[in-house]
């Protein structure tokens, strides 16, 4: 349960970011800096207990990478995809009155920048928090951070920039995203987090 609740929480506050920096009056130009940060500081606060996942893409790497029981899969999904919709409508509440118009996206272009970006988070992930050779590092959390943040300035113009299923949950509940665009979100996180999973075993033959 205390896995769960650090999942659920972590995620809430990481779309929490998303919505209230995003969503008009927002910080602009400054929104993914401070979901880099909100992404970063969670990450050190959950990770002694959950290991601060706060992404199914990422909980299905770290389980094909042999470092998350099957057991906990559905729960820390779960848990992460009720923090994502709790935000929501936190955010509905905070900003009840702001316009909000569904982003435009090209579906190739999109498929290739969610795939790509979140393979990169889940990679890094996996380097490292999650590798023998850089255990006990202080660095994890924001090697994760800025991965986020540089994913966010590269690709949130081209598919709004989730990167995470639960995000993309949450971004559609709060309009950000229409509904019919969530599967290109759903199908290229995992998708991502799966190749990286992969290209992580091909490149440490010697980890288990």
């Amino acid at each position: 349960m205390k896995n769960a609740l650090v999942e659920c929480l972590g995620t809430l506050f990481v779309v929490l970011v998303i919505g209230l920096t995003v969503i008009a009056p927002g910080a602009g130009s400054m929104a993914p800096l401070a979901i880099g940060s909100i992404v970063m500081v969670m990450v050190y606060a959950g990770g002694p207990i959950s290991g601060g996942h706060y992404n199914p893409a990422v909980t299905l790497a770290v389980w094909l990478r042999g470092k998350c029981p099957t057991k906990d899969v559905p729960t820390y999904m779960g848990a992460q995809v009720v923090g994502a919709v709790l935000a929501a409508l936190l955010v509905g509440l905070c900003k009840p009155k702001s316009y909000v118009t569904p982003m435009s996206v090209q579906v190739v272009p999109a498929l290739l920048v969610e795939l790509a970006f979140t393979f990169a988070l889940a990679f890094v992930v996996l380097q490292t928090a999650t590798s023998k050779k850089s255990a006990g590092n202080s660095y994890f959390g924001l090697a994760i951070g800025f991965t986020v943040l540089a994913a966010a300035y590269a690709g949130g113009g081209i598919s709004g920039g989730a990167f995470n299923p639960a995000v993309a949950i949450g971004i559609t509940l709060m309009g950000l995203s229409a509904a019919g665009n969530l599967w290109i979100f759903l199908a290229a996180n995992l998708a991502g987090g799966a190749l990286a999973a992969f290209v992580f075993r091909l490149t440490n033959p010697n980890e288990s």
